[in-house]
């Protein structure tokens, strides 16, 4: 049987290039958004370049201004504390259902993904690799493959509502870790205890990988004058 793909609309196509380049930096916090610019730049219709920032906006990642438009929205010390410590909680939920339901084809998801994220981290330095679409779609990957054996579909859509929002602060640590930050061992720690159905590890290397992207932020410039 022959599956038919339904085509992007171009609200949708409108939505996704504007959300990537919001997650990208090309569009940074604060950034004014000229929706003419936006159509033009895009090939797409003024209506469907309007649909996408409301949808946007509906999302968090950009704000309507009464009479002024859009605008990509701030990133604020007091948001990334909230949203790290809302993101632990539901990770860490999500996990803990699917540790109890997942099956050995929840083990080869993580597994896979793992190893697709590791090998294109090896390929270029690490700071390179994670700048890339590639791997943040392979990151994205891994962390879905952690909570996919997750039976609540609705916790698994405000997980996936806090990753898109944070997704934000995470690609803006990028360039800010000159910690020397191991993220390769972070994730293999996650891995290593959600395969071990081993919940105090599993939560525990969860939260330390996520406050560590929270920390970078925090101590970099792009914070310290709020």
């Amino acid at each position: 049987m022959q599956t038919t793909l339904t085509k992007p609309t171009q609200a949708e196509t409108a939505c996704e290039l504007i959300r990537s380049e919001i997650l990208d930096g090309r569009l940074p916090p604060g950034a004014k958004l000229n929706i003419k610019a936006l159509e033009e730049r895009f090939e797409l219709s003024l209506g469907a370049v309007r649909e996408a920032l409301s949808r946007l906006a509906a999302q968090g990642m950009v704000i309507a201004e009464s009479q002024r438009g859009y605008r990509v929205s701030p990133v604020s010390k007091d948001e990334l504390l909230d949203l790290t410590r809302a993101r632990v909680e539901m990770e860490c939920l999500c996990l803990g259902q699917a540790m109890r339901h997942g099956d050995v084809e929840w083990e080869t998801r993580i597994v896979a993904a793992a190893h697709r994220m590791e090998r294109l981290q090896s390929q270029t330095s690490d700071i390179e690799a994670r700048s890339t679409k590639p791997w943040n779609d392979a990151h994205g990957e891994f962390h879905e493959a952690l909570v996919s054996a997750c039976p609540n579909q609705w916790l698994l859509r405000m997980r996936h509502m806090l990753y898109e929002q944070s997704e934000r602060y995470r690609r803006l640590s990028v360039p800010l870790s000159t910690d020397q930050r191991d993220v390769r061992h972070e994730h293999r720690q996650i891995m290593e205890a959600a395969l071990a159905r081993d919940p105090q590890k599993a939560f525990q290397a969860v939260e330390q990988h996520l406050l560590a992207t929270a920390q970078i932020i925090l101590r970099s410039p792009l914070l310290q004058s709020q």
